[in-house]
């Protein structure tokens, strides 16, 4: 049997709202049979366990069989290449594959990145250890960044392809943490209404419940990870 079709269960270990949400959302939009394991955050701290299985002690960890992946945008990439039926992935011969790639790695190395600064040094650390300066500059950096899906989101409907593949679930996380980081006001219009679009995603709206009744269900904590103050 092939390796891509056979059968093996895929388990998700996330925490509600961290950057597990985007293989979350991806195995929603795939409409693909998985099993969700909630942990608390910080899970390196909080669930001491998970790092025999995860020695960075990091959400997301995704296993299917002999695969363990724990980068988020690679395991959008993953899901949407193994399931190309469903139309998510974007193909070597297609024109729009390095497009596809560049936003894939974008929504994390230059979206989500400065992001996580401004989580640390402005929410997660003590208050004595917190740096407002850090904070503004980041703040910055990631808003000039949002600039090329402003200017994207203007001209298209979707960032590649002409159509909704996994790159707009990868970037989408990153617009996302923005709202729970209060940056969603500064959004541009085109880059507002397309972040609009994606929260109407029956997919997007099926992970966003899914997270909620899992983490109730297994007695994990419902405030999502990017809210969570020392």
């Amino acid at each position: 049997m092939d390796f891509y079709t056979a059968p093996m269960t895929l388990h998700l270990y996330h925490c509600v709202s961290a950057r597990s949400f985007r293989p979350l959302w991806m195995l929603e939009e795939l409409q693909l049979p998985y099993q969700l394991h909630m942990l608390p955050f910080p899970p390196r701290a909080l669930a001491r366990s998970f790092l025999e299985l995860n020695p960075l002690g990091t959400v997301p960890l995704l296993v299917q069989g002999e695969v363990r992946m724990t980068e988020s945008a690679a395991m959008c990439q993953y899901l949407a290449a193994t399931h190309p039926d469903a139309g998510l992935d974007v193909p070597p011969g297609d024109p729009a594959y390095g497009a596809y790639l560049n936003w894939l790695h974008m929504s994390d190395a230059t979206l989500t990145f400065p992001q996580t600064l401004l989580l640390r040094y402005g929410r997660f650390e003590p208050a004595e250890r917190q740096q407002p300066q850090v904070m503004e500059d980041y703040r910055r950096w990631f808003l000039a960044r949002l600039r090329a899906v402003e200017a994207r989101a203007a001209q298209a409907e979707h960032l590649c392809a002409g159509r909704f593949t996994a790159a707009d679930v990868a970037v989408g996380y990153a617009l996302l943490l923005a709202r729970h980081l209060g940056l969603e006001a500064q959004f541009g219009p085109a880059t507002a209404a397309y972040w609009q679009r994606l929260q109407q995603r029956p997919a997007y709206r099926r992970a966003m419940a899914a997270q909620h009744e899992a983490a109730l269900a297994q007695g994990v904590p419902t405030t999502p990870a990017p809210d969570t103050t020392p």
